[in-house]
């Protein structure tokens, strides 16, 4: 790699040998060091390769006026979230982690705390992402002595959820807001005790799925099977009207539109879950 620009001592642009350009952290990297040079490869902590990243001139902006340890614990949650959870995340929740991790202990540092609307959404929909929430505010708190609220750690989480969806956090939180209104009316129609065995995955994923399709406008893709339809129709009565009224609200509030595949799925799927405390 040779030095394309001195963005700080800790900071420095690059470029590799097959001229993709790159961002690399390390303390005193670009100390004494001038364009041209190679980089010393003792010094790198951290390598940020910027060709699947939308604003590459703000991320280097951002990271040169940002504290190094605050950059350290953005790139060390989101390894985490990669290596230990396997989740897939996109280039650009570097800069918006990073961006809101630094935001946010500043103002803690304030006296100013901020409440997540949707705290309970974000736990029950990705409790993946919101467990690496959980793990960074230990992290957090161990190198820089600020305890944050646990509010944090679905804010944390809905940065996560930006990258593997590759949305903005306006789209991020219409889709959560979406899921809970749905999930929602379907338990207001379906009656089932209140226990904590009651058997909720299947469903959430399928709603996480149908959401983000909404949400994006994505085609839906699948083999229409009309023999199916009409036999779920036939046989499901009730759930099917328990799905309709959900698609009804749907496109009245959000002026979205669930196909007849969409809604057989979830037909099929509380009829299953009704099943279950009915046998």
């Amino acid at each position: 790699m040779r030095i394309e620009k001195i963005i700080n001592n800790n900071i420095i642009s690059a470029k590799d040998y097959q001229g993709v350009e790159l961002v690399v952290m390390g303390k005193g990297i670009g100390f004494g060091q001038r364009p041209g040079n190679e980089v010393d490869d003792r010094a790198v902590e951290k390598i940020f390769r910027l060709e699947n990243m939308d604003n590459t001139e703000y991320f280097k902006e951002l990271l040169a006026s940002l504290p190094l340890e605050h950059i350290r614990l953005s790139s060390d949650i989101i390894t985490y979230a990669k290596d230990s959870l396997g989740l897939t995340l996109n280039q650009n929740v570097y800069l918006t982690l990073t961006d809101h991790i630094n935001f946010t202990l500043k103002k803690y540092r304030e006296g100013l705390v901020f409440n997540n609307a949707l705290y309970d959404e974000v736990k029950l929909f990705y409790p993946l992402e919101y467990s690496v929430g959980r793990y960074a505010l230990e992290l957090i708190e161990e190198r820089t002595g600020c305890r944050l609220h646990d509010d944090e750690a679905a804010s944390i989480a809905l940065h996560l959820i930006n990258g593997e969806t590759n949305s903005a956090m306006g789209t991020t939180f219409f889709m959560v807001k979406m899921m809970r209104e749905m999930m929602e009316l379907i338990e207001e129609q379906i009656s089932i005790p209140d226990v904590s065995t009651y058997p909720k995955e299947r469903l959430i994923s399928e709603l996480k799925q149908l959401s983000n399709r909404l949400v994006t406008e994505e085609p839906m893709c699948g083999r229409k099977d009309d023999q199916l339809y009409k036999f779920v129709k036939e046989h499901y009565q009730k759930e099917y009207r328990i799905i309709n009224r959900v698609s009804e609200y749907i496109e009245k509030e959000y002026n979205c539109n669930m196909t007849e595949e969409e809604k057989i799925y979830l037909v099929l799927n509380i009829k299953r879950m009704r099943d279950l405390y009915t046998c």
